[in-house]
Parts: C-alpha cells; structure tokens; sequence
C-alpha cells in the first residue's frame, strides 16, 4: 500500500471540485434550465424533487463499495459515467421528447453523483492520516464551494449569453450541457492522473453476513431518536421548497407574480454573490460553535434559516424588483443557510457518535436528504395554488415544527466547543 497523504495538495482540491459540481447542477441548475425551457413549477418541483431520492436511499448500496473493487475505481467510474450523462443531456434537449429523456439522464447522473460521494469520501479516509482529515477539512470545502459557484454560478451565466446570442433557449442549454460534459470528463481525467491508488482491487467478505442490518438497526435504537429524526424531516421544510421556487420566482415575468430577471442576472446573483454568502455563513457559525458550543447557537441559527423567506413574502407581496432589494434578500437567505446548516451538521455528527459512526452519519444524512425530498415534491403545486406571495407567506409558517421540536431534541449544550488543553 502507498504510503498515506501522498500528493493530497494536488488531488483533494479536484476531487471535491468533482464531487460538487454534478450535485449542483442535478438538484439547483436543472431547475432553473426547465424553468427556461418552458416546463411549469409544479412539474419542476415535483421531478426535480425526485432526483434527491439517490442521496436520501445511499446508505442502502454504500457496503456494496466496501465489498467490491477500490474506492478510486468506482469514483472514477462514477464520474466519467455522470460526463457521458451531461452529454446525453445536451443531445436530448434540442428534441421533441426532451423533457423524459433529459429527466432520466439526470436520474443517471444522480445516482452516479451520491455514489461518487461515497466513494470520493471513503478514499479521503483512506488515503489520509486521521491529522492530515482534520487538516484538509476546509481545502475540501473550499473547492466544493467553488464548483457551486461553477454550476450555479458561471454555467448558469453562460446559458444566459447563449439564450442572448441565439435567441433560443433550447440551443443554449444544450451548448451549456456540453460544456459542462467536458468539464467533467476534464475533471475525471484529472483525478485519474492525480489520485493515488491506495488500495488494492479484492472482494472482501463480511465475517458477520448479518452485520450489516445490524449496524443500520441500531441506528434506530438511540436514546430519543424519535424526536430527532422528527427534527432532521422538519428542520429545513420551509427552506426544501422555497429552494425549488426561488429561481423560478426571479425568473417569472410580472404577470405571473415574479421580477422578470434575465438567466444571466440570476445566475449572478444566486450563483456567485449567494455561494458566497452561504459560505461566509458556513464559516461563522462553526467559528461559534467552536467557541461557545451548539446549544448557544442552535436556536438563533433555526430563526436565521428562516426568517430571510419572510423578505422573499414581502418581493412578492410588494412586486419589488428593485436589484438592490433581490440581492439583500438573496444575501439573507443563503447566509443564514450557511448559518444554520453548520450547527445542522453539527448535530447530526453528535447523533452518529458510536462505533458505527460512518454508517450513522449516512443514515442520519440520508434522513436529511428526505426532508428536503418530499417538501420539495409538493412545491410547485403549492406555489401554482398560492401565488407566489401566499407560497412565501406559507413557507414563512412551515419554520413552526422545527423550532418545536428544537425544545425536545438531546445533545450536550457544549458539543463542538473546542477544548483547551
């Protein structure tokens, strides 16, 4: 075996750019890419909500890398497999059945995604010393943010300037999807060059063949984990709709109740000015918990998710499409997102502490994955019935049951605070 944290400046950044990029362009791009093409809310929230399913069912197929191959083998299968989707993505739009046949190659790469997760992750354990995971924590954060601003951010800008330039949106998603094939076939062959290979390709076979369940059954044995998986469903079922209905709101004209932004304009302003935001938010809260511990903070993090829905009630009530306006609101939601989500993660990693930590953490996670499903699926019905300002106005109130249930979750008031030794 090659000896551990070898080249880990050259491969960590890539390798978590990678693990970003198709995740964002699947869950938050290809809303704003209907959206433009002419598919209705309710269908965008529904199908679209659909592709979190993969990440919400992980933990069920995730033994299945431990058993079989190498963990660089299937990432690398994953993401020149998630390349040739985006491409199939890009041959399909300019169709007459683009909707079904885009749809399922983004249920492809979805999977392909939440696999390349599992895989990319395991081979970080593997490949660092437990020093060297602590260490590079941020560098791995650092490049999964940056492919957002990539996705959501720049990919969204190009497709605006090709809508511009060919007057058609279709062409211009298409191109758009091409580009993003070959930077993720660009990307592949860069981690394959890149990566190490830490570990040989044997089938390994489980001592215990009942282990497994037995791992995933304790999970659900935890002291009060009624009440927490109760809190992970509810903790951001105001956020999962407001999510798919955000870009849908700036891009609508007028009379459909939204600001009549341009692609280009929203991709700006949600795609680089609010990754920014939401990691600037990310970094303040762990700097607080670290500090002061999650209890302090956790409550006001829960209002900071929410309360910024309230400004997107009042865009919608007021018809305000003033810049300045959209981009404070903007601003205030994905930073209290950063926020809140640190002391979420926070959480969760308390609730997976034991000796099976790993598989807890992506149980607890896929829990996570299914509170923003579901809510998701209903979104786009919701704001069809609402309007826009009765859509906000409700996810306003949907902030209720977790800051119920914020009361009656366990954990010690100090978890996460950094010890002085």
């Amino acid at each position: 075996m090659i000896q551990k944290n070898k080249r880990a400046w050259a491969w960590i950044p890539t390798l978590y750019f990678t693990q970003g990029l198709p995740y964002v362009m699947v869950v938050t791009v290809s809303v704003i890419m209907y959206k433009k093409l002419g598919i209705s809310n309710a269908d965008i929230g529904l199908y679209t909500s659909w592709l979190y399913l993969p990440w919400v069912i992980k933990p069920l197929w995730s033994p299945f890398l431990e058993l079989i191959g190498t963990k660089r083998n299937w990432f690398l299968g994953m993401q020149l497999l998630i390349a040739l989707s985006f491409l199939a993505i890009g041959l399909f739009l300019p169709t007459n059945i683009f909707f079904v046949t885009t749809l399922a190659c983004f249920w492809m790469a979805s999977f392909a995604s939440a696999t390349n997760d599992i895989a990319s992750d395991g081979y970080y354990m593997i490949g660092l010393t437990e020093e060297k995971q602590s260490f590079f924590v941020g560098v791995r954060s650092t490049f999964y943010r940056l492919s957002m601003v990539t996705g959501q951010g720049l990919l969204v800008i190009l497709a605006g300037f090709l809508e511009n330039h060919y007057g058609q949106s279709d062409k211009a998603w298409s191109l758009t999807m091409i580009v993003t094939a070959a930077l993720m076939l660009l990307l592949t062959l860069t981690n394959a060059l890149l990566c190490p290979k830490y570990e040989t390709s044997v089938s390994i076979v489980l001592d215990k063949p009942g282990s497994f369940w037995e791992v995933f059954s304790s999970f659900f044995k935890k002291s009060g984990i009624g009440t927490a998986l109760a809190f992970i469903l509810f903790f951001r079922l105001g956020e999962s709709q407001l999510v798919k209905m955000a870009a849908p709101f700036l891009l609508d004209g007028p009379e459909a109740g939204g600001l009549g932004y341009s692609t280009a304009e929203v991709g700006t302003i949600y795609g680089t000015i609010g990754v920014i935001m939401l990691t600037a938010g990310g970094i303040l809260g762990g700097v607080l918990i670290s500090r002061h511990g999650l209890k302090r903070w956790f409550f006001p993090m829960v209002l900071t998710l929410n309360i910024p829905n309230a400004f997107y009630a009042l865009l919608a009530i007021t018809g305000t499409d003033h810049l300045a306006a959209v981009i404070t609101t903007v601003v205030l939601e994905q930073f209290g997102y950063g926020f809140a989500i640190a002391g979420f993660m926070v959480y969760l990693i308390y609730l997976a502490e034991g000796i099976s930590k790993t598989s807890h953490y992506a149980i607890a996670t896929g829990f996570m994955a299914l509170g923003m499903m579901v809510p998701g699926l209903v979104s786009g019905y919701m704001q069809e019935w609402l309007g826009y300002d009765g859509f906000f106005i409700w996810v306003v109130l949907a902030a209720l049951p977790s800051l119920l249930l914020l009361k009656y979750i366990q954990y010690p008031p100090d978890y996460g605070k950094k010890r002085v030794s």
